[in-house]
């Protein structure tokens, strides 16, 4: 699903009413009516008290057209006009005007927190105070609103964006309405999916309120959130007439003592993707631990019998390898890993300890092979790049790292996101029960099997962080946030490419 940026949605408007020769009055109507149905068909004319709160601009005019219907349509309804600018839209005023109208129930006008209403925990709570267009901090006494609402404990919905919230910028000491759900026009908002913003939600769900086709198929957007439909789109059947060599042979380097869990996680994911062969590297004393613990996998060690990796030296050919889970910071292994990248001429996956020898030895960097997949956690990332003042920070500078490295970082977090070529991929599987250690191991094993298996990088990035996170959400049917550990990730990694081709009918 494309996310469209506050520009392209407004050009995604004007697209609409110059393709139906409609004003943008009837393309309020339509989303406001919209709405309406939507909460229609939840509370079926329920005797629940609704308070609209509207704003003075666009959002509050679909604010006031929601009023309308819910009102004609017998629903006890108490709008409220959040006066914090004397100017008014056009939209807004023609339906403030149809709304007069139509009903004696007129809007009550809010200037101050003295004309704060009494909100019971039973209220049903609209938000239309503010949309997209938010580009400064509310004024102090309409923040005091929004922590009125917040502190009622009622049911907020808040349509198209919550109140307070910026979608393309963070607001410095901005407080934000925080809905129960938000009910979002056309696409999610990129800011849904950034820690910042989207602590402030609970859930969002799509209304489609019919823009211009055209536009939206044409468009080149930024961002992109990776759902089923898009993973199920990247999935590479299998033939009949094939065999282990068909799909690759993943080589994992991992593993140090006291954490040889590290190589065994990655190594049983590269597998459990797909992966024809998988070769795991570690030290001497990890060999029967990863013998015992996982028999496919076959072992090379160095020739040393210390704690840690001295050199990488081998005569395998593997089609991609995957370095750093579990490998420590000891002085011989740095040494190993420059060593290493010197040499190497296969397509390279890098976590956890990879990253880390990365971050301390920036000139590492000039030696990643084109296209390498980069899996920073965001204490790795800030390493690798810098701190940052706010997510959409965090967002460029990864953006123009991945540019200069030519290489693809996959920002780990409730919402991954995998930043390549100018472009955000953002992943909408996944849960807090993957919060875990060993989690991000498992999603190291998952790329390096499917770029085994002849996926492109990019692909297999995309791919994998949905597989990993789905893989988790079947998982916590049986376990539970708190029950799930990151073994169990790897064994829903089946279930997650079932999940792919499973009908809605047969997974309820």
């Amino acid at each position: 699903m494309k996310i469209l940026s506050k520009e392209q949605i407004y050009a995604a408007d004007k697209a609409t009413e110059q393709a139906e020769h409609i004003p943008s009055f009837n393309l309020m109507e339509r989303a406001g009516g919209y709405a309406y149905h939507y909460l229609h068909q939840r509370l079926q004319n329920q005797p629940v008290n609704i308070k609209i709160f509207c704003g003075t601009g666009n959002n509050g005019g679909d604010g006031l057209v929601i009023a309308r219907n819910l009102i004609e349509n017998g629903y006890s309804v108490v709008t409220y006009i959040v006066n914090y600018s004397e100017s008014r839209s056009t939209d807004f005023l023609n339906a403030l005007s149809v709304l007069k109208n139509s009903t004696k129930n007129w809007p009550q006008l809010i200037k101050s927190e003295n004309d704060f209403p009494d909100i019971q925990p039973e209220d049903l709570i609209v938000d239309c105070i503010f949309g997209i267009g938010l580009n400064r901090p509310a004024d102090s006494w309409v923040q005091k609103l929004f922590n009125h609402i917040n502190e009622s404990r009622a049911y907020v919905l808040a349509i198209d964006v919550p109140s307070g919230m910026a979608i393309d910028q963070l607001l410095e000491d901005e407080v934000v309405l925080k809905p129960t759900v938000v009910l979002t026009f056309q696409t999610p908002k990129l800011v849904f999916f950034l820690p910042q913003g989207g602590k402030h939600i609970n859930s969002w769900e799509v209304l489609d309120i019919g823009l211009d086709r055209n536009y939206l198929n044409s468009v080149e957007t930024k961002a992109q959130l990776i759902g089923k439909a898009e993973a199920k789109q990247m999935y590479k059947p299998r033939s009949k007439f094939s065999h282990k060599g068909t799909y690759g042979h993943s080589l994992i380097i991992a593993g140090s003592y006291g954490k040889m869990g590290a190589a065994i996680l990655s190594g049983k994911a590269a597998l459990s993707s797909g992966s024809g062969l998988v070769t795991a590297y570690t030290t001497r004393q990890g060999m029967p631990i990863m013998q015992s613990a996982a028999p496919e996998i076959m072992v090379v060690t160095d020739r040393h019998n210390g704690d840690f990796l001295e050199e990488i030296k081998f005569d395998l050919q593997p089609d991609v390898i995957g370095i750093g889970p579990g490998l420590g910071m000891a002085k011989t292994t740095q040494d190993a890993f420059k060593n290493f990248l010197k040499q190497n001429e296969s397509q390279l996956v890098l976590d956890a300890d990879a990253l880390n020898m990365l971050s301390e030895n920036n000139d590492l960097l000039e030696l990643l092979p084109q296209y390498s997949v980069l899996t920073p956690h965001p204490k790795e990332l800030e390493r690798l790049i810098g701190s940052w003042s706010d997510d959409f920070e965090k967002l460029k500078k990864a953006e123009a790292f991945s540019d200069k490295y030519k290489c693809i970082l996959v920002l780990k977090d409730a919402h991954t996101i995998v930043v390549f070529e100018g472009k955000y991929y953002v992943n909408n599987t996944g849960n807090p029960g993957m919060a875990t250690g060993g989690s991000g191991d498992v999603l190291t094993g998952i790329i390096t099997g499917l770029i085994a298996q002849q996926y492109d990088p990019l692909t297999a990035s995309i791919f994998g962080v949905y597989l990993h996170g789905r893989a988790g959400d079947i998982a916590i049917n049986h376990t539970g946030y708190e029950g799930l550990t990151a073994g169990m990730i790897v064994e829903f990694l089946g279930q997650a490419y079932l999940d792919l081709f499973a009908q809605e009918s047969e997974k309820k």
